[in-house]
C-alpha cells in the first residue's frame, strides 16, 4: 500500500511523513524529489529548460511510478510518499500506473489555513548559497498557493482525505494520518486497475456519434490522453463483442447490433509499450435521449464529450487521431481500411 501525502509547498508533508513511518509498522519513506534531483544527470539541459516543473516531464512521472513499484516490491509493507500533485491528469497517470501494478493508494491532503501557510513559508529555512536564492525559493512557494487553491476547488477536496494542519505539529499530523489509514477514513482511491501488458495486445474501440455527427471521446483515469470508448479484448473474446461490452461498461449504452469494422490498425511496439492490433468500429448515432443517458464518469473515466474532427485533433494523441481520421474516411465511403502505424495500406 502507498500513503500519498499531498498538499502545497509549506504544508508540512515531508516532516509529517518522517513521523508517520515511526507510527505505521513496516513502512518506508519514498520522496519523489530524488527523481527530480536525478533528472539533470539523465536529460540534456536543453530538455530541462523546456519545462518550469519537472512534473511536466513524462520521464519524471514514469520514473516515480516505476521506482515506487520497485521499492514496494523490494521492501513490502507501506510506502509513505510526500509529494505535491496539483494536476488531476498527473494524479490519474501516477495512481493509475500504481493501481495497474496492484498497489493501492490512500490519498491524504494536508491543508493548513492560508494565513498559517504563508507564515510557514516566510519562516522556513531555504538555501542561501545562490544569489537571491532565499527570495526566489520563497516566492516560488508563494506562487503555488493560487494553483493549489484552484486544484482544491476543482478536484482535490473530492479525491483526498483532508486534514486541517493549521494547529498541528508534524507528529500530531502524522497521528491523524495514521488514524485515518487505520480506520479506512482515508480509503483506497477508486481508480481502475488495468494491468500493464507484457506482450502485444488486441484492443477494440467504438465510435459513437451524436445528432450533429460529432464523435464521442472519453478521458480515462488510468492513462494519459483522450480515447474512444473501448478497451483490451479478453482472451477468447471477439473484438466486436469486446467493443460492445466496453461501451456498456464505460457509458451505459447498450448496443443492440454488432458494430461495423472501420479500421484495423497495427500499432508498432514503442517502449515501454508493446503495441498490437487496434480495431475501430462504427457504433452508429445516438439520438438526444440516448446521449442524455450516458453515465457520469466512474472509476475508469474522468470525463467525456462529443467533438468535431477538428476538436479531436487537439485532444487525441497523434497516433489515435490518425486512427480516427481514417476511420471517419472509411465511414464516409462505406469501406474498411487496414492501417499500419496509422498509415493505410493496400489501396
Amino acid at each position: 500500500m502507498i500513503v500519498w501525502i499531498n498538499g502545497t509547498f509549506g504544508a508540512g508533508k515531508t516532516s509529517a511523513a518522517r513521523e508517520l513511518i515511526e507510527l505505521i509498522p513496516n513502512s518506508t519513506l519514498f520522496d519523489p524529489e530524488v527523481i527530480g534531483g536525478a533528472l539533470p544527470y539523465l536529460l540534456p539541459s536543453k530538455r530541462l529548460d523546456e519545462v518550469n516543473d519537472h512534473q511536466d516531464l513524462p520521464i519524471w512521472r514514469r520514473l516515480v511510478i516505476d521506482t515506487a513499484a520497485a521499492l514496494h516490491a523490494e521492501v513490502g509493507g507501506v510506502l509513505v510518499v510526500p509529494m505535491t500533485l496539483l494536476r488531476q491528469e498527473y494524479r490519474d497517470e501516477i495512481f493509475g500506473g500504481l493501481a495497474s501494478r496492484r498497489i493501492p493508494v490512500r490519498h491524504v491532503l494536508l491543508d493548513p489555513d492560508e494565513t498559517i501557510l504563508r507564515e510557514r513559508i516566510s519562516g522556513r529555512d531555504v538555501p542561501r548559497d545562490l544569489p537571491d536564492g532565499e527570495l526566489r525559493v520563497r516566492q516560488w512557494s508563494f506562487d503555488h498557493i493560487e494553483p493549489y487553491r484552484a486544484a482544491r476547488a476543482a478536484w482535490l477536496d473530492a479525491d483526498a482525505h483532508r486534514i486541517d494542519t493549521s494547529s498541528l505539529t508534524p507528529y500530531e499530523t502524522a497521528e491523524r494520518v495514521a488514524e485515518a489509514v487505520r480506520t479506512d477514513t482515508a480509503s483506497v482511491c477508486d481508480i481502475v486497475q488495468t494491468p500493464e501488458p507484457t506482450s502485444e495486445t488486441l484492443a477494440a474501440g467504438v465510435l459513437l456519434f451524436d445528432e450533429h455527427d460529432r464523435v464521442l471521446l472519453v478521458d480515462p483515469t488510468y492513462k494519459a490522453g483522450w480515447e474512444f470508448p473501448g478497451g483490451v479484448v479478453e482472451p477468447g473474446e471477439a473484438p466486436a463483442r469486446a467493443g460492445v461490452r466496453e461501451v456498456a461498461e464505460e457509458t451505459g449504452i447498450q448496443l443492440t447490433d454488432l458494430p461495423r469494422l472501420l479500421v484495423a490498425d497495427w500499432e508498432p511496439p514503442q517502449p515501454p509499450g508493446y503495441g498490437g492490433m487496434r480495431f475501430l468500429f462504427d457504433g452508429g448515432s445516438l439520438d438526444s435521449g440516448e446521449a442524455r443517458r450516458l453515465l457520469l464518469p466512474g472509476p475508469e473515466l474522468r470525463g467525456w464529450r462529443f467533438v468535431s474532427e477538428q476538436e479531436a485533433a487537439e485532444l487525441l494523441p497523434a497516433v489515435r487521431y490518425e486512427r480516427l481520421r481514417w476511420a471517419l474516411r472509411a465511414r464516409e465511403r462505406g469501406a474498411t481500411l487496414y492501417l499500419e502505424a496509422g498509415v493505410p495500406l493496400g489501396g
